[in-house]
């Protein structure tokens, strides 16, 4: 089975907090800005208005009631007669009466204050603004900037804080995904600082390890005792049904049958020598491997195996047999690539068998048979996973994909065009060389 790639990492938790909490501070740094120049200019028109009309007002009134009061202008304040008085700034000329901001007024921002009189016409009170409006200027800038330092020290201690509230979840996270299947002993560790909830996970987790250990060390010696006491019947069934083979006046029925109970008896062997493997652990496992030449292996296992042909218009030919050695046990290689074969020759009514192995140590199979579609590959990568049995298919590919994945093996299934199926088996793990890569920890 091939192994998947792990999915994109997400980013961290701090990190999503962080660009939230920056975002969040974002929004309410452009909203109180908006309302406060919102309210800034109403409040700064209410207060030029407010001082303009007072202003005129008492100008009007003097003038009005006092023949000798003559204006004069100071150097921010200054009256202009727009009706009759030629030295009117053009800017001045076409303003309605009302309050007038930002009016330039030669060449200075002013704030004007337009009025229709009865006896006076029309007047245009003009205060300089120009002074106020660098000062209210130079003054947002250095707003502008504060809150842009607020938000950047904001967000660095945020980032400190959260970094420190979210630490023991990260440090917990990471002790979680440094946990290997099939090592034994391993637990979880909670940084002091940790919060009672992460408390609560570690020692439920811990928990599922103990007892998860307990399962397969159970099931390990469950296998391993049930194997060995099978083992004991079943050469006592092969030694007599060789015992009665090498018998030469034996009916030719009585052989046959006889043959039967001898390949039976020598499958059920190898299927308890597969459990045995199974029951072993992968690091201790490697050590039992001898070199093994498939070159010389695979054509002893296709004769071993041409009796199941039986009277089927069935061929088997070797394509290609490059000059590899691999170090396993030798039973295990004979038993996973025996089973591949029987699968082939079963699901196979006529045509050839074409069986292939390259100097990387992989086998391929490709069978003549029906074939299966990719829902049906599907369902048996599915059935691998699970380890479920298909009582249809001898030992198995669920057991071989088992097997395979213990040792550090990989087994692919594929459809063939028009028909088949093709099997491939990478026993690559077992080069010598590499055989530190069939200490993969068991599923």
């Amino acid at each position: 089975m091939k192994w998947r790639k792990r999915p994109p990492t997400p980013s961290p938790m701090h990190r999503r907090m962080v660009w939230w909490l920056l975002g969040y501070l974002a929004l309410i740094s452009l909203a109180v800005f908006s309302v406060g120049n919102y309210v800034h200019e109403h409040a700064e028109h209410s207060a030029w208005r407010a001082l303009l009309n007072s202003e005129l007002d008492s100008i009007v009134n003097h003038i009005e009631h006092e023949p000798h009061y003559r204006w004069q202008d100071s150097d921010t304040l200054r009256l202009f007669y727009i009706n009759g008085s030629p030295t009117v700034p053009d800017s001045l000329r076409t303003l309605h009466p009302g309050l007038h901001d930002g009016v330039e007024v030669n060449g200075r921002a002013s704030a004007v204050m337009v009025r229709e009189t009865t006896q006076l016409g029309r007047l245009a009170l003009v205060l300089d603004i120009n002074d106020f409006h660098e000062l209210e200027q130079f003054a947002t800038r250095w707003v502008l900037l504060a809150g842009v330092l607020m938000i950047i020290v904001t967000v660095l201690m945020a980032s400190f804080g959260v970094g420190r509230l979210v630490r023991p979840l990260s440090s917990l996270a990471r002790r979680i995904d440094d946990l290997h299947p099939g090592v034994p002993g391993q637990r979880v560790e909670v940084d002091p600082r940790a919060s009672s909830e992460l408390y609560v996970i570690a020692n439920a987790l811990n928990d599922y390890l103990a007892r998860n250990e307990q399962f397969v060390e159970r099931e390990r010696v469950f296998i391993s005792t049930a194997s060995h006491e099978l083992r004991t019947p079943i050469a006592v069934i092969t030694g007599a049904s060789e015992l009665a083979l090498s018998q030469p006046d034996i009916p030719e029925r009585v052989r046959q049958q006889m043959q039967r109970v001898h390949r039976t008896a020598q499958g059920v062997e190898q299927l308890i020598q597969l459990l045995l493997v199974l029951a072993r652990d992968p690091a201790r496992l490697a050590a039992l491997g001898e070199r093994i030449p498939l070159d010389l292996l695979v054509p002893d296992i296709i004769e071993d195996h041409r009796h199941l042909m039986g009277d089927k218009d069935l061929h088997i030919e070797i394509d290609g047999l490059a000059r590899v050695d691999i170090i396993a046990p030798l039973g295990v290689v004979q038993a996973a690539i025996g089973n591949l074969l029987r699968n082939a020759i079963e699901n196979s009514g006529r045509g050839t068998i074409h069986i292939q192995v390259s100097g990387q140590a992989v086998v391929t199979l490709q069978d003549p048979g029906l074939g299966m579609s990719p829902e049906e590959i599907a369902a048996v990568h599915a059935r691998m996973a699970r380890g479920d049995r298909n009582e249809q298919s001898g030992i198995g590919l669920e057991l071989i994909a088992r097997l395979c994945e213990h040792l550090g093996w990989a087994l692919q299934i594929q459809p063939r065009v028009p028909r088949g199926t093709c099997v491939i088996l990478d026993l690559g793990a077992s080069l010598p060389g590499r055989s530190e890569r069939a200490s993969l920890p068991a599923s």
